[in-house]
Formats: C-alpha cells, structure tokens, sequence
C-alpha cells in the first residue's frame, strides 16, 4: 500500500510538471498568433498605438488559457505517462502487481484539481481581463457604432411588474438605443405594455425620449393610455427596474466576460429581463463541467499513451490520442453551437462531450489493465 502511494504521489508530480509545461508552451503559441492577428486589425488605424495591442493580447491569455487547460493536460499527460513507460517505470510497476488504477488516482486527481482551480479562481481573473479587453477593442478597433448593438436597431425588454398584478410583466420596446459619453444609456420612440398574470392589457406608455436612471426608467413627455379611454397628457414617469446599463452592457458582450461566481444571478436577471441566456447558461455549464473534463483527459491520455514499446505502434498510438482530443474538441464545438441554436438542453450540450470522453477513457484503460 504504502509503495502504491508513493509511485501515485511520484507520477503525480511527473504529470503536473508535463502537464504546466504543455499549458504554457500551447497558450503562448495561441497568443503569439492573437498578438499577430490584432497587428493585422491595428495596422489600417495609425493613430492607435502598439502599447493598445500588447495590452489587449496580455488581457486575452487568462481566456485563452482556460479554453487551452483541456487539450494541455491531454497531450501532457501523453508526454509524462509515454515517458514513464518508455524508461520501464510503470511497466515495472504493473509487473510488481500494482493497478493502473492506482497509479492513475494522483494524476487524475491532479487534473480535476487544475480543472476546479480554473473554474473557481481563474475564471473570474479571465473575466475580468477579458472584459476589460473588450472595452479596448470596441474603442479602439471597432467601429460599428459603440458597445451596444441590436437586431433591427430596437431593444426588447422584459421584467416584472407588481404594481398591479403580483405576477405582471411589463414588455419595453425601443427603437432607437445609444450610451452617451456620460455614461447614461438613452432611448427613444418607447412602447411600455403593462400586462397582468393573464396577459391582458392594463396600461400602455408611449414616450418619444427616455433613459436609465437609479433604479428606474426615465420617460419623458410620456403619455399613458388604458383600454377604452384616452391619452393622458403628457409628463415624466419613473419606471421602476432592476436593470443597470452595465447590466444592459453584459447582456450583449461576450458569456466569457462574466464570472463563473457572478453567471447563475445574472441568467436569472436575462430570463426575468426577456433576454436570451442560452450562450450563459452553456457556458456556466461548460465551467461546472471543467473539473470532470480535465480528469476525462488524463485517462484519455493514460488510455493513449501507456502501451508497452516493445509491442509496437507506439507512435500510431500516441496520434490515436491526439486525434481523439482533437475529435472531442470537434464534438464539443458542434454540442455548443447546438445548445446555441435551442436544439439542445444546455447542460447536455456542456455535458456530452466530457461523457463522451469519459466512456472512451474508461473503455480503453479496461481493455489495457484487463486485456
């Protein structure tokens, strides 16, 4: 026993060290190649500096490490358990009647420990970083007209209403929607519906301007109408909200802006507010998933990677790994865009490729350790 704990601890370590080497070497391949891409974005503006670029590619390597810690941990833990096996480590281990399976629990439980470190503590670092680089490029390198877009040019909101109905809703539309320099979030030509918990008409508001105030909807020259009777005359009304421009801001950036900690209140604002959270909710469940997907590859790579050399076809093994990593990351982007289109419940499309994975893993250290 004390021997099996031992070799777990000492091909832990071997696996962690191959495995932060792999994470660090890919993620600086895959940020030399977004440096050169915001290069080529930068070079048609020449008023806006190289610092600009070097920031925002130094901004993006939390994200980009994040979406890289799956396939690091694969092909390192190809690298650390091909290594082992070649020098006759875990060979001899076997022969001296120690189970893969015990062997395998320090380095699978040191990928599920990187996994739940990355959803725990770096996601919100990314989502910050990320965050902050997204306000740079919209500033300085796109020009589509300011960090708020809307299909058709109109904005459709959705809340709660109680003033009249425990359980009304109030439907918001706007067609036309701008951030000022101050900040303040403006809209105009504004249709408020106010319905009850059977969706009837109670009220309506029309106002030709407005904008996001402390807690509340500022109408101005509104008018409101109830059925069967006519305009009121015009004044200012407050609307109560819970909404806050930068609220109204990340509803339409990026999921990976938000953290892992602030996603479940923030779907439940989206649904409350009208808005899609289908991109949200894959993504919290991918970070749940992350955990579980990590220690999937370790196996994998174990599954991969631990034949004996003397038996030949080490190398189409070792690139049976590979491409199954590959084809994970494929099913996975596939699952996503899916879950995206409302094919798929979200936590099955965050889910399968890791089961997925699971079952393959599984299957082939079964068939390595039981022959």
């Amino acid at each position: 026993m004390v021997v099996s704990v031992t070799l777990s601890f000492y091909v832990a370590r071997q696996f962690v060290f191959s495995v932060i080497a792999m994470i660090a070497s890919l993620s600086g391949i895959v940020c030399l190649f977004d440096f050169i891409d915001l290069l080529r974005r930068v070079a048609t503006k020449p008023n806006v500096s190289t610092n600009v670029v070097t920031e925002i590619a130094f901004l993006h390597i939390p994200h980009f490490t994040i979406e890289i810690i799956p396939f690091g941990i694969l092909l390192g833990g190809i690298v650390c358990f091909w290594r082992l096996t070649r020098s006759s480590e875990l060979i001899v281990a076997r022969a001296a009647g120690i189970s893969a399976w015990q062997f395998l629990a320090g380095p699978l439980a040191c990928a599920m420990l990187i996994g739940g470190l990355s959803t725990t503590i770096l996601s919100p670092i990314s989502s910050a970083f990320y965050r902050r680089a997204e306000v740079l490029d919209q500033e300085y390198l796109r020009t589509d007209g300011g960090p708020l877009s809307f299909s058709s040019g109109s904005l459709w909101l959705r809340q709660a209403d109680t003033e009249f109905d425990p359980h009304g809703v109030a439907l918001l539309n706007a067609r036309g929607v701008e951030l000022d320099k101050q900040g303040v979030l403006r809209v105009r030509d504004i249709s408020v519906f106010r319905l009850d918990s059977s969706n009837t008409l109670i009220v309506r508001i029309e106002a030709p301007t407005g904008y996001l105030g402390q807690h509340s909807w500022v109408f101005q020259n509104a008018q409101t109408v109830k059925p069967y009777e006519v305009l009121s005359q015009a004044k200012t009304i407050d609307f109560p909200t819970d909404l806050t421009v930068q609220r109204v801001q990340q509803s339409f950036s990026s999921p990976e802006a938000l953290s892992f900690w602030a996603l479940p209140s923030f779907i439940t604002l989206l649904n409350h507010s009208g808005f899609s959270s289908i991109r949200h909710r894959i993504h919290f469940q991918s970070l749940l998933a992350l955990p579980m997907l990590a220690g999937t590859m370790a196996l994998v790579a174990a599954g991969f990677s631990m034949r004996s050399t003397r038996r030949g076809g080490v190398a189409r093994m070792i690139g049976s790994g590979v491409a199954a990593g590959f084809l994970l990351f494929t099913v996975s982007k596939v699952a996503e865009q899916f879950g995206n289109s409302g094919a798929l419940p979200a936590v099955l499309a965050a889910w399968a490729p890791t089961v997925a994975g699971l079952c393959l893993a599984l299957s082939l250290l079964l068939h390595l350790e039981d022959g």
